[in-house]
Order: structure tokens, then sequence, then C-alpha cells
């Protein structure tokens, strides 16, 4: 499902089909679309894997090519062996660090797992097909809650409570969509997370230095 059949389909949620006299432009349901998709993006990332290359006497490792990165899942050290061979790390601004004994030789290849932002465009959507009606209820709530702020105190042809209607409508869908995140999340799903011994104590994560 791409940008344009996300956009009908929240159209569709908030009863927006009339071409003639849109509530809503294209533009701000793109706006709101796109804020689902990053709630989205955050709870459960596109799963993605690069290969980085260690420099000489040094553990770090720049993830400046990493775009769009949201976690860092694992990483394999040395690359290539069977069984994969995962090792602990540490994260800070934007450098990951590898807790290993020995420093590595220069020009050696480092597997990354990681999450991404999801895309969502014209032509491309890595969101999976279980998730888009998530993304599209999700930008629909942003819709109605917006439109439900702009259109207080002001006259309105449903009527003087209309504005709160699609207040009510609007949390009602938010409140849904967040529990849809929560439910989905990378953190709640069912998969082996530690794939070798931590670094830190599980309690200590999400905070700036990790064990993965």
């Amino acid at each position: 499902m791409n940008l344009s059949e996300t956009r009908t389909r929240v159209r569709r949620d908030l009863h927006d089909e009339d071409a003639g006299n849109y509530r809503w432009t294209d533009s701000e349901l793109d706006r709101h679309i796109e804020r689902a998709v990053r709630e989205l993006s955050l709870a459960a990332p596109l799963e993605a894997k690069a290969t980085l290359t260690t420099t000489a006497e040094s553990r770090d490792l720049s993830l400046s090519t990493l775009t769009d990165l949201v976690a860092v899942e694992a990483v394999e050290y040395p690359a290539g062996k069977y069984p994969p061979s995962y090792v602990p790390f540490s994260l800070w601004a934007g450098t990951l660090t590898l807790l290993v004994d020995e420093v590595p030789l220069s020009a050696q290849p480092v597997n990354v797992y990681y999450g991404r932002m999801h895309t969502l465009d014209a032509s491309t959507s890595t969101i999976p097909p279980q998730l888009e009606e998530v993304v599209a209820n999700g930008a629909a709530a942003y819709a109605a809650i917006e439109w439900a702020s702009f259109a207080t105190n002001r006259i309105n042809v449903g009527g003087d409570d209309v504005w709160h209607q699609y207040l009510t409508w609007g949390q009602e869908r938010l409140a849904a969509f967040a529990r849809a995140l929560a439910q989905h999340g990378h953190r709640n799903a069912v998969r082996v997370r530690h794939l070798y011994t931590p670094a830190r104590p599980a309690a200590d994560e999400g905070t700036p230095f990790q064990g993965g």
C-alpha cells in the first residue's frame, strides 16, 4: 500500500471522500501519515543488516552510514563464522564500540543488525501488510484531533458540537493506535534478542550505553 492508497484509506475512515469539498488537503493528511509511520518505526522498525569495516588499533565503528537508524540489535564479529559470533557492544554519539578483549585488525568486516525507519511514499512501502491498518488509524486519529482543535469556537456546518465529536473520535482512535504499537513493538515481540551475554544488566536497557 503506497502513500496514495494510505491517504485514500484515511479519508475513508474520516468520511472525507468528497473530492470537491475535502476537509483535509492531501498535504495535511500526508503529514499525519508521516507522523504515524514515524511512531510505528520507533515501535517496530524495519529490520536491516549492514557490514562495517574496522580500522587498525580501534574498537570503534562509525554508524554514520546507517541511515534512518532506530536501534542496533546485534553485532557479529568476526563476521562469517558458523555458528555466528555475536559480541557485546556499546553505543554513544553515533559510534559503536566493540567490547572485545583483543583490538581488531584493520579492514575486518563487522555485521551490524539494526532497526531503521520505515518508508512510505508514492511508489514504495516497507510497512508489513498487517500493520498498514495501524498506520491508517494513527493518521486518521492525528487528523481528527488537529481539526477538532482548529474548529473549536468556530461556526461549523455540522453544528456547534461537531468539533467535540471529532475530538472524541480522534482520542479513541489514538488510544487504539497506542495499544497496537505496544502490541507490535519490537521489544515485546517473541524473538531471541540476546544472542550473547549482555555487557550490562538487562534492567539497564534504554540507557546511552547498551549491550544490545
